[in-house]
């Protein structure tokens, strides 16, 4: 085997940490960066969150704070140590070897309730911010009404059992055999529990709030709720037989089946629809206790004299500066272990502050170009949607279509219209018999409104919509429709028939 030497030449692209660490926050939606900002506060000396009075201060950038409001311009990279006294920053010198410390708690900090109110200057501004559902879970309400019973031990073990297996929708997830056993499993009473004393304890927790709860399917849940209602009320004997016997029946539609078998007019049978649509078919819905998700806009857009605005929302950009302080106290000349530290936190708190200023200009950009291409749904709606893909925004823009794809990712466009995600924004295309192309957007627009428009006797198949679309010009297949109604969550036609 001969050995021999070689010059290639070639380009090779690094990722240095700085540009790592620019792609990572350009893909961080405003929770995620929220969360590495305060990372990067704990672990880096130079940074330190920018207060109201401060912005109003000093001017920022990527080489620290620079002070505004006096004309004067003074660079805090590096100096000599008197710089902390110019600055009328307090010293170790300053502060006395013995503080102190005959002061008492109570002195100092005054224990009333009015101490843990909000900070903000508005004294009701914090009422409604960690407000959360005082209901409390299912499990819970139930439970607190079981102990307001009069049971026994071992009735109040089967009712508990019974709660235990209650889904979050109120529906019995386990089957009466399983509960005795269960029951049974953890009972030490020489007699064991039978099947007749679950399905008593289960009639009990089955008269409890909410009506229907306990229930083992949806037909046991509407005649539940059917009992606890009053026996005057119009249609409830029909509707109750509904229930029982024909309420698969009622599911698929066949009205006109079920009129003749009950042998009763259209009119009634609208009644008993009316009825039977009053009631809550998951009954445990309205209780749980998860709090409520938020979404933080990005960037919002407003119309300004006739011409679209599109600003960056100034709550979700972090406003972080260099702590003018510790700046102060390198030394130029100094390579001693404690002062190369303070270089590194200093140069590492430069590329994080112009990380974040990279991500801000991206994201204004890139948002700007959407609003200039999509000025017809600002104004217009979904069905003035035009077609817009990665590529269109990459070229224009002169970025990477995966740079666009970070930037557009989880970030949020506050609008007239409503909040959207950047991503909504674009769409596939489809041909016209124009020659033009129409957005897959419009057309979901264009279905959603035909559909919302048809009659409910007689309501549009998907072979029928795509006939209507060819005669507008938009070519689409009725597989295309089918999809496209899909997505949005719209039955079929049978299942939206209803009666005139």
């Amino acid at each position: 085997m001969k050995q021999s030497l070689q010059l290639k030449l070639g380009q090779q692209l690094t990722m240095t940490p700085q540009l790592q660490q620019a792609i990572r926050l350009l893909q961080l939606s405003s929770m995620e960066l929220e969360l590495e900002v305060q990372q990067v506060l704990d672990s880096n000396m130079m940074l330190e969150l920018e207060d109201e009075e401060v912005r109003e201060t000093f001017d920022f950038n990527a080489e620290g704070a620079m002070p505004a409001n006096k004309g004067e311009s003074t660079e805090f990279e590096g100096g000599d140590g008197d710089a902390p006294e110019e600055l009328g920053v307090p010293t170790s010198d300053d502060i006395p070897e013995d503080l102190p410390v005959d002061s008492e708690w109570d002195e100092i900090f005054d224990n009333t309730l009015a101490a843990a109110g909000p900070t903000s200057g508005h004294e009701d501004a914090g009422e409604f911010d960690n407000v959360r559902s005082s209901s409390g879970s299912l499990r819970e309400h139930l439970l607190w009404q079981v102990n307001l019973l009069q049971l026994s031990e071992l009735d109040r073990a089967i009712a508990i059992a019974l709660v235990d297996a209650i889904n979050d929708d109120g529906y019995l997830d386990a089957t009466l055999e399983e509960i005795r056993d269960a029951v049974n499993a953890g009972d030490d009473a020489e007699d064991p529990v039978e099947l007749d004393e679950v399905r008593a304890v289960l009639k009990q927790i089955q008269a409890l709030e909410p009506a229907g709860v306990g229930a083992r399917d949806l037909k046991e849940c509407l005649l539940l709720q059917f009992r606890q209602l009053p026996s005057s009320t119009p249609a409830l004997a029909i509707a109750q037989r509904v229930c029982e016997e024909f309420l698969d029946a009622l599911g698929s539609r066949e009205y006109a089946m079920i009129m003749r078998r009950l042998k009763i007019d259209q009119e009634a049978l609208k009644e008993v629809i009316a009825l039977i649509q009053t009631l809550n078919p998951r009954p445990g819905s309205q209780y749980g206790d998860e709090p409520s998700e938020y979404l933080v806009p990005d960037v919002f857009v407003r119309k300004l004299r006739g011409r679209w605005k599109v600003e960056l929302n100034p709550d979700s950009v972090p406003h972080v500066r260099i702590n003018p302080y510790y700046a102060s106290m390198i030394r130029r000349a100094d390579n001693s272990p404690g002062n190369s530290s303070l270089k590194t936190h200093l140069q590492e708190a430069k590329w994080f502050i112009k990380s974040l200023q990279s991500r801000s200009e991206t994201l204004l950009k890139v948002a700007t170009s959407i609003v200039e291409r999509q000025k017809a749904f600002l104004d217009h709606g979904d069905e003035a949607m035009k077609p817009l893909v990665l590529h269109d925004i990459a070229e224009a823009l002169g970025m990477h279509e995966s740079t666009i794809s970070r930037v557009t990712s989880r970030k949020y466009m506050h609008t007239p219209r409503g909040i959207y995600e950047l991503k909504y924004f674009f769409s596939s295309h489809v041909s016209t018999s124009m020659g033009g192309e129409a957005s897959s957007t419009a057309i979901r627009a264009v279905i959603k409104k035909l559909i919302a428009a048809e009659h409910t006797d007689k309501p549009l198949s998907d072979s029928k919509i795509a006939t209507i679309l060819s005669k507008q010009g938009i070519n689409v297949a009725r597989r295309t429709v089918a999809k496209y109604r899909e997505a949005m969550q719209i039955p079929p036609s049978n299942e939206r028939k209803r009666l005139a």
